[in-house]
């Protein structure tokens, strides 16, 4: 099936989504900034959080691999095996049985340690409401993870850096925008195709969407395995 074009949506926007000062949430891969900066040029295009927390836990998470890789090979104990989801998460969304662990990991001297703390000192930032305090923010712990030396935050933090107008426009549209439904939306239409191993035509792949995302039922002559 030859692939839309990635700017297909965009080429005929509604006036109204283009005015200035709508909000545009983008995630920051290269080609989505090309294309909104052609096709939506008058819009506010937003960097929303779900795409800062998605960059920031996987800089979180290469810093326990890398480390618990490094103790497997020295030969130590295998402190952060099976650790991935006590970092992530907040420690509010810890179940009373997983609090332990968190805090026996907590006590030792590790960059996976460092960069949860870090982490944590940056839930901060999504509870600010006006972009000057952000910009304070972002300058004062992108120091602190420059100081870290710990590579995979540091490039979190440039990224940031890098993309700071966007990640300010947040704030600037009072905190509305996240790509959270449409991130959901993207990920059944991904599993859509791959259920279906591909579909030799648009409009096939079309109606599997329609079934797969507004739960229509399947018509009664439909193909089905014989038990």
């Amino acid at each position: 099936m030859p692939p839309a074009p990635f700017d297909a949506p965009l080429r005929a926007p509604p006036k109204a989504a283009l005015a200035a000062g709508a909000g545009l949430r983008l995630c920051n891969r290269r080609a989505y900034l090309s294309v909104t900066r052609r096709r939506a040029e008058n819009a506010m295009r937003v960097l929303d959080c779900l795409h800062i927390m998605q960059k920031r836990s996987k800089a979180i998470d290469k810093v326990r691999a890398a480390e618990a890789r490094s103790l497997k090979a020295a030969g130590s104990r295998p402190l952060l095996k099976n650790a991935r989801w006590l970092l992530l998460k907040w420690r509010r969304n810890l179940s009373a049985k997983h609090v332990p662990r968190l805090e026996e990991i907590l006590q030792h001297n590790l960059n996976t340690v460092r960069a949860y703390l870090l982490k944590e000192e940056f839930r901060q930032f999504f509870a600010l409401d006006a972009p000057e305090q952000a910009a304070h923010f972002l300058t004062r712990w992108r120091k602190r993870v420059q100081r870290s030396r710990i590579k995979p935050l540091i490039a979190f933090a440039n990224m940031l850096q890098n993309h700071q107008p966007l990640v300010l426009n947040w704030f600037s549209t009072g905190k509305q925008h996240s790509s959270g439904a449409v991130e959901g939306m993207h990920l059944k239409a991904k599993l859509a195709l791959r259920k279906a191993f591909g579909f030799r035509s648009y409009q096939n792949y079309e109606l599997a969407l329609y079934h797969t995302l507004g739960h229509l039922p399947a018509p009664d002559d439909a193909h089905r395995f014989c038990g």
